[in-house]
């Protein structure tokens, strides 16, 4: 027999060989359920490539690859694979300390803008601001990265430096921070000069920030608070626990806010507050995104506030974190939120009852000014 039909009855011997395992893994695949033709291409093409390609290829590769093609096809910003590096890096993060520049990002439209810069931090202190586009992380572009991998490379260990390409105005400039471990309160309050209105800033909500906005509600009410105005702007978001907590002080008794998952079903989690004591304004902007967004639906939705500012960021959407069998993890969104009216926010956001725009020609604070107003005319519930 000629080496030729030695040769070719070897490929033949292979391909049948592959066939047959893809059918019948189709075949069982079907009985449980699963669309057949595509589990077929699925298959069948890794076992082709596994067959005839010209290296001989890893096959957990082709797996993490496989992975990471149909996550990244959900079109999701929020849901992604994350290989044994960056989801070891998160399970560090979210274990114990860590370094950072204390910047909150918002990832939309595959760019990347900081959100916020919180008081006191390396990033403060480098002059970064609300506004600027991440370029680059350490000279790798963040467009080619995932979001959470952009947030990974910007963390690291306390006393290292990152450096980071800013776009602002239209110019670029490479900036180089010293990382630190960020601690910063998530509230602050104060009584407005000359007046009876408290000023509660919500720069986040962490873990502490409902027993955080207690405390300061009673230390202004002993300052002789008679109406409030809640900070929402550049907040990013954070625990929804935290938020709740927040709301069950200020919103009215009944739902906060519902978590609905694609089948319908609701969780649903409510305030008891027998009665309100303050009339309450809301400061929002496009940079207010996921938990705050709860927290002035919820009051706007209630009437227990009248929302000014611009329109949130519309980040309406609930994500958990998976691990999986080879130190790697998947962070999916499995529901949204919707406020007490129903009304679902993702990709849309919240729309004040007053829209008060901002620039940076302004010589004073707009937005808190008309905040100021509208509750020295509006001094009753």
């Amino acid at each position: 027999m000629s080496r030729k039909k030695i040769a070719a009855g070897i490929v033949l011997s292979a391909l049948v060989g592959s066939l047959l395992t893809v059918l019948a893994a189709g075949a069982f695949l079907r009985a449980a359920g699963f669309y057949g033709d595509d589990v077929l291409r699925l298959f069948g093409v890794m076992k082709f490539i596994q067959a005839r390609y010209v290296n001989a290829p890893d096959t957990t590769h082709l797996i993490d690859g496989a992975i990471e093609g149909m996550v990244a096809s959900l079109g999701d910003p929020h849901s992604v694979y994350m290989p044994p590096g960056m989801f070891g890096a998160l399970r560090q993060q979210t274990e114990g300390a860590f370094g950072g520049i204390g910047v909150t990002m918002g990832f939309k439209d595959k760019r990347v803008k900081i959100i916020s810069v919180l008081e006191g931090t390396p990033g403060e202190a480098a002059g970064l601001r609300a506004g600027d586009e991440i370029l680059a992380v350490d000279g790798a572009p963040t467009s080619e990265m995932q979001s959470e991998e952009v947030a990974m490379n910007i963390r690291g260990k306390v006393g290292t430096n990152v450096t980071l390409r800013i776009l602002r105005d239209g110019a670029e400039n490479d900036v180089t921070i010293t990382r630190a471990t960020i601690q910063v309160p998530s509230v602050r309050g104060t009584i407005v000069d000359g007046t009876t209105i408290g000023y509660i800033r919500i720069a986040s909500f962490a873990e502490h920030t409902g027993d955080e906005f207690a405390a300061e509600m009673n230390r202004l009410a002993g300052l002789g608070m008679t109406s409030l105005i809640i900070d929402l702007r550049e907040n990013p978001g954070g625990l929804i626990t935290s938020c709740v907590a927040v709301a069950e002080q200020i919103v009215p008794a009944g739902p906060i806010v519902s978590v609905v998952d694609r089948d319908g079903n609701e969780e649903t989690y409510r305030s008891r507050l027998a009665e309100r004591k303050y009339p309450i304004v809301v400061l929002i902007d496009e940079n207010s995104a996921s938990a705050s967004e709860i927290l002035a639906g919820a009051l706007q939705d209630t009437g227990a506030a009248t929302v000014i500012g611009t329109t949130s960021y519309g980040k309406g959407s609930v994500q958990t974190v998976l691990p999986l069998m080879h130190e790697d993890g998947l962070k999916l969104t499995v529901a949204k939120y919707a406020t007490p009216s129903g009304r679902f926010i993702d990709g849309i956001g919240i729309v004040p009852d007053v829209v008060v725009e901002r620039s940076p020609q302004d010589a004073s604070d707009v937005q808190f000014e008309a905040a100021k107003r509208w509750l020295i005319d509006h001094p009753t519930l």
